[in-house]
């Protein structure tokens, strides 16, 4: 499952999509698609530390309290990610919703 996640995180932005504002003045900071791809990249990583430290603790070889603090911590990064799949999805619904 999460190789899946780690899969759509490595994408990227995809080559035949363009931005609407491609021939506007640059602005400060990454674009949408930098900034999804770093936050699904970044939860991909704390789901994977806390997916090895639980195996870990079940061996014996962590301490609980780093077990849990990382198991929450991806716990954290997962219902952040969902959250942001609903207001995409929300998002995409009303616009099929507008009348032309």
């Amino acid at each position: 499952m999460i190789e899946g996640i780690s899969a759509i995180g490595a994408a990227g932005p995809s080559a035949g999509v363009r931005s609407p504002l491609s021939g506007a003045a640059p602005t400060e900071g990454p674009t949408f698609d930098q900034a999804l791809a770093q936050a699904i990249g970044s939860a991909v990583d704390t789901l994977q530390t806390g997916e090895a430290l639980a195996i870990q603790g079940v061996e014996g070889a962590a301490s609980p309290m780093k077990v849990v603090e990382s198991v929450m911590a991806a716990q954290r990064s997962l219902q952040a990610v969902l959250a942001i799949r609903d207001k995409a999805v929300a998002a995409y619904q009303e616009i099929a919703r507008m009348t032309i």
